[in-house]
């Protein structure tokens, strides 16, 4: 590839400048605010008004559904465009995201709709969730198979006159606990006889139609996190019309490949914003912290880490950048092997550095007086999410053979 201009487009750059001030005057000084509101209402699923200010103002910016290419409905950006804003929003990745309407896994479930839903849907279902007025899940992955593998999924969909029935348990269904959460997209299969890639389909189901029930909250390293949690979700016997499939039968994984690419530009991205957050925290804690007589800053160790945190950040933003690039040129299919690599280095990456601003902090690394540590089980975990390392690297490796073996 000899063109690489990895920089924002001129409307790339007024939103990233507009978005740099969004975060500096109002977002990253109203944390404590947010965490307050919840505290106070004694419900972790608590939406604080301070996130409605921040979506409100957000909108008036035109900060708003960044991640949806299209002008109508979005902000009409390039993938590349909007990778630097995601970096951003990295930097406070329980608010940023959500008061600009572009929180997983309502972006993945949006883009879905945006391509595959009916008109019907996307008047019931995609226009809530652009407005930011509702909130969604997404029911793949299940606790008795091993999902990486998804063509493991056992739940399924059949077919009963003018409705479709489903059974099935998920769990890491994220949001899904909320009451804000209304709708979730289900993935299960419709014919076991098909081929392995066309057995599975994706419908919608109503979060309050009879069958579904949550059943627990998972904790993460021992929390429970805010935004509905990540829940397992029993479906007994629930019906849906039949005009809440997604496409057509044995559609599911083409659906989710095209619902993946976008999605993991964005986590990585962010991933990105939250090391170099964390990277900002390490330089100004080791300026400020003396053992042994001198600052923690003029330590060797500290400036080997620092060192190895600031090229490892950049290599991972430069790969990441160009995968976008990529998609934005030749497609998502044409920059596969980029939307692996990437998968597989920016969550190590993060998680990396994190857990080097953590030591550098010493005890308070470890409590909620930073957001360090947070975010260190947020970058651990996206090492899963979206695919374990090793999928990624077994496809990265498989394509690269595949040139040698022809």
């Amino acid at each position: 590839m000899t063109d690489l201009d990895l920089s924002l487009s001129p409307r790339g750059a007024q939103l990233r400048d507009e978005l740099q001030d969004l975060l500096d005057t109002r977002i990253l000084p109203n944390e404590a605010t947010y965490h307050e509101q919840i505290e106070a209402s004694g419900d972790r699923h608590h939406h604080p008004a301070i996130l409605e200010e921040l979506k409100a103002e957000a909108r008036e910016r035109g900060l708003w559904n960044l991640f949806l290419p299209d002008e109508t409905h979005g902000a009409g950006l390039t993938n590349l465009d909007y990778a630097h804003l995601a970096e951003l929003t990295g930097r406070s990745v329980l608010m940023a995201p959500e008061a600009l309407n572009c929180a997983a896994p309502d972006t993945g479930n949006m883009e879905v709709l945006h391509m595959f839903g009916t008109p019907a849907q996307q008047e019931e279902w995609l226009t809530p969730l652009l407005e930011g007025e509702i909130r969604s899940a997404f029911f793949m992955t299940e606790p008795d198979v091993a999902s990486s593998d998804a063509r493991n999924i056992g739940s399924r969909i059949e077919r009963d006159g003018d409705e479709y029935v489903i059974n099935g348990r998920k769990w890491w269904s994220s949001g899904a606990a909320s009451p804000r959460c209304k709708v979730g997209i289900f993935m299960g299969i419709t014919d076991p006889d098909e081929s392995p890639y066309r057995q599975q389909s994706q419908i919608l189901v109503p979060m309050d139609t009879p069958g579904v029930r949550v059943v627990r909250e998972l904790p993460v390293y021992g929390r429970y996190d805010g935004h509905g949690g990540h829940p397992e979700v029993e479906f007994v016997d629930v019906r849906v019309p039949a005009g809440n499939l997604i496409g057509n039968e044995g559609d599911g994984f083409a659906i989710a490949q095209a619902r993946l690419g976008p999605g993991r530009i964005h986590h990585c991205m962010r991933l990105i914003g939250m090391a170099e957050r964390a990277f900002d925290l390490m330089c100004e804690r080791a300026l400020t912290r003396e053992p042994f007589g001198r600052p923690i800053a003029d330590q060797g160790v500290f400036q080997h880490w620092l060192a190895q945190a600031r090229v490892r950040i950049e290599q991972a933003r430069l790969l990441t950048l160009k995968a976008a690039r990529l998609m934005d040129t030749v497609g998502n299919k044409g920059a596969r092997m980029e939307i692996s690599a990437i998968k597989i280095v920016a969550p190590s990456m993060a998680e990396w550095v994190l857990d080097k601003a953590i030591q550098t902090h010493g005890g308070g690394g470890f409590s909620d007086d930073f957001v360090l540590a947070q975010m260190w089980a947020h970058a651990r975990t996206l090492r899963m999410a979206d695919g374990p390392d090793e999928v990624h690297e077994m496809a990265l490796a498989r394509r690269e053979l595949k040139r040698y073996r022809e």
